[in-house]
């Protein structure tokens, strides 16, 4: 069970000399995603040395275009190097529309299934689940339709207790799978031995969730809570709270207050404006609230396991 996120990208509006707008790559117990695909990104995979065919599934949150102008070049790319299997992505309505005119006007072609799963809903909801994560929708509040991603390793069987397994007889391999599916054990004299006595607990499975722009919403702390990692957008200051009202997007101290109330593990700050010339402030106004934060950089890794 493990869990790397790569940053690809963490600023806000514009791409700059030096600042890449939104994208993460993550790995979760041996899945990969894409999440946000801003101007620039399939320049970063090849900085960062991501190989492109282990994309089968890209989250677009929003569709502002620091999270999703990198989308269509992409798309045009993985066709370039004959990519031939699927390619989920997972956006609001009307992303299937844009991508579609897009490669009909420029009359280009792919080769691969491309399959669009637009959301509309306002509610929480599973849009991915594979025998290794699921992926459930964050409801954020932004100036237009905006989601976040929770991803969350599936829960593993429960583990054998051989030891204590093997002092009855009656236990066969062929029972095995039963027990580590969580049943208790009846023997042939009608003496039940409960489950616990026989297994142990799995492994906890690690989430990550990911909560692109979005203003101060204390809606989504149920969502979110006890993760153990947050990305929280943290475009200004609190100097500056007065900008993030009118622009619906959130200050560092909001976003450690969020991770805080919902006691997040991990907290990632990012989507920086671009008016700082210094990041230092934004970790140290979150880090007063919520000590256990740190800094979205481009290139940056962060790893956790069980």
């Amino acid at each position: 069970m493990s869990l790397r996120l790569t940053i690809l990208g963490c600023h806000s509006a514009t791409p700059r000399s030096l600042t890449y707008t939104s994208s993460q790559f993550l790995e979760m117990n041996n899945e990969c995603c894409l999440i946000d695909c801003g101007e620039g990104t399939q320049r970063q995979l090849r900085k960062y040395k991501i190989k492109f065919s282990r994309i089968k599934n890209i989250f677009i949150s929003h569709l502002h275009g620091d999270h999703f102008f990198g989308l269509i070049g992409l798309i045009s790319t993985f066709s370039l190097l004959n990519r031939n299997s699927e390619l989920n992505i997972f956006g609001p309505k009307g992303l299937k529309e844009i991508i579609q005119l897009q490669l009909k006007l420029s009359k280009s072609w792919i080769d691969f299934p491309l399959r669009f799963h637009e959301l509309s809903s306002k509610e929480s909801e599973l849009i991915l689940e594979t025998d290794r994560i699921k992926v459930h929708t964050i409801p954020l509040k932004h100036r237009i339709y905006t989601n976040g991603f929770l991803f969350r390793e599936q829960t593993q069987p429960r583990k054998l207790n051989m030891a204590a397994i093997s002092k009855y007889k009656e236990i066969d391999i062929c029972d095995y799978q039963n027990l580590k599916n969580g049943k208790d054990y009846k023997l042939e004299n009608g003496t039940v031995i409960p489950n616990k006595e026989l297994t142990s607990d799995p492994v906890k499975p690690l989430s990550y969730a990911y909560c692109s722009d979005t203003e101060y919403f204390e809606a989504i702390i149920p969502h979110i809570e006890r993760v153990d990692l947050l990305y929280h957008e943290a475009t200004f200051l609190e100097e500056h709270r007065h900008l993030a009202e009118k622009t619906k997007h959130s200050t560092a101290y909001q976003a450690a207050k969020i991770a805080k109330n919902a006691l997040v593990k991990n907290l990632i700050l990012g989507h920086y404006s671009s008016r700082y010339t210094s990041l230092d402030l934004f970790l140290e106004e979150a880090g007063k609230l919520f000590p256990n934060a740190q800094l979205a950089e481009a290139g940056k890794e962060i790893s956790l396991s069980n």
